[in-house]
């Protein structure tokens, strides 16, 4: 059923009350799109205020190994939770799968780590901006294994964000900025930890469903973490009045944003979930701000600025391709 009538410039429209189903097909698909933007910028913005929730444990005290070990274990039952409930097809017989997915889970392991550590000696906003380099890092490895050609462009990209992390880092004033070499380090090990993740995560993915490769990677990752916390300090965090900031760590952190970002990323176009991922430091870098009163020199917020920009510019640009 259609109706015929005349807009303001003399061109006839028809209104159908039942769509066409390419129509239809296409409605459904915007849709499942924006979807999946959404639940990939809802994991950035959770992993950002993962960031300032372990600013807060450790400004407290806690040992980095002991608050990446408590957001490890709680992703862990969390992804487990998924698998229960969606255990078809899980590939959990496939070798490659477990091969991948172990890999995944020490780049997991070493991400949080390093994270933490660069927290404690720098800030939660160069923290998390060191760690956005991660598409450097990819680009590089991907150099390296014949993944990606390298072209003018990529090296000009990559030089802009190293004069990104010169700024944010302040180590052109010779050991004079709020940044220390062992905190900038570690943020950018938080990067390359991330990268490895992904490359693992991408070569497990042909073998398994995205909850079985979470649930090997997070188990990779606890039992790494096992070697590094004393038994004294998990049962010290259940008895501290901090434990709802690490339960609230690990089901922000770790569970719910791997989980949202998965089926984010299934339906959500890879070039968008790039540039909507610079949610995570920007929401990082507004809860230090607001809550740890952290501040950053106008030179750091400059090298912020080019890393953030310039780094989802080369992960938009890769993903595109």
């Amino acid at each position: 059923m259609a109706c015929e009538y005349r807009t303001e410039d003399g061109v006839n429209r028809s209104d159908r009350a039942v769509a066409t189903p390419n129509e239809a097909m296409a409605m459904a698909f915007m849709g499942t799109a924006r979807m999946g933007t959404v639940l990939v910028a809802m994991a950035a913005l959770c992993w950002g205020f993962s960031g300032g929730i372990a600013g807060v444990l450790l400004s407290d005290g806690w040992d980095a190994y002991v608050v990446s070990f408590f957001r490890g274990a709680i992703g862990l039952v969390s992804v487990l939770l998924w698998l229960a409930l969606r255990p078809g097809a899980s590939g959990l017989a496939n070798r490659k799968l477990w091969f991948w997915s172990v890999i995944a889970g020490l780049g997991v392991a070493g991400n949080f780590a390093f994270y933490f550590l660069s927290i404690r000696q720098s800030s939660v906003a160069v923290a998390a901006t060191l760690m956005y380099c991660a598409p450097v890092f990819v680009y590089l490895v991907s150099f390296v294994l014949k993944l990606e050609r390298s072209t003018p462009l990529k090296w000009v990209g990559i030089g802009v964000v190293m004069l990104g992390i010169v700024l944010l880092t302040g180590v052109y004033e010779n050991g004079a900025g709020s940044v220390t070499l062992t905190g900038a380090g570690a943020g950018l090990l938080a990067g390359l930890s991330y990268a490895v993740f992904i490359f693992g995560f991408k070569y497990a993915a042909p073998h398994g469903t995205p909850q079985a490769i979470l649930v090997i990677a997070f188990a990779a990752l606890v039992t790494v973490f096992i070697w590094f916390v004393e038994a004294n300090q998990i049962m010290a965090v259940f008895r501290s009045p901090s434990w709802p900031l690490f339960m609230l760590l690990g089901v922000l952190g770790a569970g719910l944003s791997f989980t949202l970002y998965v089926i984010g990323l299934h339906h959500a176009a890879p070039a968008i979930a790039s540039v909507v991922a610079m949610v995570e430091p920007v929401s990082a870098t507004l809860f230090g701000v607001a809550v740890l009163s952290e501040s950053l020199a106008g030179l750091q917020i400059v090298g912020m600025a080019l890393i953030l920009i310039t780094a989802t510019v080369l992960a938009f640009y890769s993903n595109a391709r």
